[in-house]
């Protein structure tokens, strides 16, 4: 019996010691979650924190601009040789496809003829144009002698009237055939004028015509070279649209021969989404890697960023073109998806673990402890690094801030 007693005594004891102790952890936890409903227990000291983020992005080879082109003629036509198929290289200047050109040969033969018509001419003109000249001031010269002999024949008529040495009649006689003389004279004066004046508006316009038989030769002859049709770049053909015996007309838009693409030129376009282009900037290094060489890792560098957006799945995203590094450009083909990943600058940030975020009214904010209580504190945040995230504004070093905060209740007041 008293060993009964005794075991009860014991049990008693052991169930106050329990009820102390469940009461000291209560009191602890509801020490450490004081302001807030179900309080957190896990508290973290806001500090600086390094971060070497990447963006990822999804994206394609392309070529660059100007290693892509499309080949094609500046002139109707059959085609009567083509020269290259699909996966032919080429070399810039190689010839790739020709063109019928007899309509061309005749055309050209006819404006040579009219050259050698416009050189004869002006020929003719240059040889003519010097004896015509030289007989008009042969004729002026005549007229002129004849003018001064008048004159001096009817001085002298009218001195020796005077004297009573000849008839009134012989002076004006005299006086007739000098102004006779003079109007010859003056009509020989504008004879040569307007030979002067023809002819070197005759020079002239012979001059014209033949530079213009020279404008239509070199035309032809023009047109007639673009019946051959050569490679504007080095590279292989990676399309052959047009056929031999296929006739092409060219209109405003220049019927494609081919396309030739400078697979040493290519780039990688990426699909950077809205939220990370504006940490992107021209220089940074970047690693891809395509499907078709999974296990290989590529290197390259940002060369620019597109200024306008393109939506994908109702995705704002920008276009970042990736120059390629190093030799292995060479088994890189257009159009291969690759994986990207930006490497950003490291930098020193403020930091706090994203489990300690929450959304209230519509802005961030954090819960610190403040003393013995808790304080709802909006932020405005930065980068991301994995599980931290950057704090722009509304911590400072040696804050503490609990984990896992319970979300406020909607229309609550912190």
């Amino acid at each position: 019996m008293n060993s009964l007693h005794t075991a009860l005594g014991r049990r008693g004891s052991l169930l106050a010691i329990g009820v102390v102790l469940v009461g000291v952890v209560s009191f602890l936890v509801l020490r450490n979650g004081a302001g807030t409903a179900g309080g957190p227990s896990e508290l973290v000291t806001v500090g600086q924190r390094t971060f070497a983020s990447t963006v990822a992005a999804v994206g394609a080879v392309k070529p660059e601009i100007g290693a892509e082109v499309r080949v094609g003629s500046r002139i109707s036509g059959r085609v009567q040789r083509l020269r290259a198929n699909i996966g032919d290289h080429v070399k810039k200047g190689d010839v790739i496809a020709e063109l019928e050109t007899a309509e061309l040969d005749a055309l050209t033969s006819q404006r040579r003829a009219e050259l050698t018509v416009a050189e004869a001419k002006l020929a003719a003109l240059e040889a003519w144009v010097p004896e015509e000249l030289a007989k008009a001031e042969a004729e002026l010269s005549g007229a002129d002698a004849t003018a001064r002999l008048a004159a001096a024949e009817w001085d002298r008529q009218q001195t020796m009237l005077k004297q009573g040495a000849t008839s009134r009649a012989d002076s004006e006689a005299a006086r007739e055939r000098h102004l006779v003389a003079q109007a010859a004279r003056e009509a020989a004066s504008r004879a040569l004028s307007m030979v002067r004046t023809g002819n070197v508006q005759g020079l002239r316009q012979a001059q014209a015509e033949l530079e213009r038989a020279r404008a239509a030769l070199r035309s032809a002859e023009v047109d007639r070279s673009f019946t051959t049709i050569r490679a504007p770049i080095s590279g292989i053909v990676a399309s052959v649209a047009t056929q031999e015996g296929e006739t092409v007309a060219a209109g405003l838009n220049a019927p494609t021969f081919l396309t030739i693409v400078d697979l040493a030129r290519l780039q990688v376009h990426a699909y950077v989404d809205e939220v990370d282009i504006g940490k992107v900037t021209a220089g940074q290094p970047i690693v891809f890697t395509v499907d078709a060489f999974p296990a290989r890792e590529f290197g390259g560098k940002v060369a620019a960023v597109y200024p306008s957006a393109t939506l994908q799945e109702n995705v704002v995203k920008y276009i970042v073109a990736v120059d390629v590094l190093g030799d292995s450009v060479s088994i890189l083909r257009p159009e291969m998806t690759a994986s990207v990943h930006i490497q950003l600058e490291s930098r020193s940030v403020l930091a706090v673990p994203t489990r300690a975020i929450r959304r209230d009214g519509g802005e961030s904010v954090v819960f610190v402890r403040v003393g013995r209580t808790t304080e709802r504190r909006p932020v405005r945040l930065g980068w991301r690094d994995g599980p931290w995230v950057e704090v722009v504004s509304g911590l400072t070093a040696g804050d503490r801030v609990y984990l896992d905060p319970p979300a406020p209740a909607t229309g609550a007041t912190p």
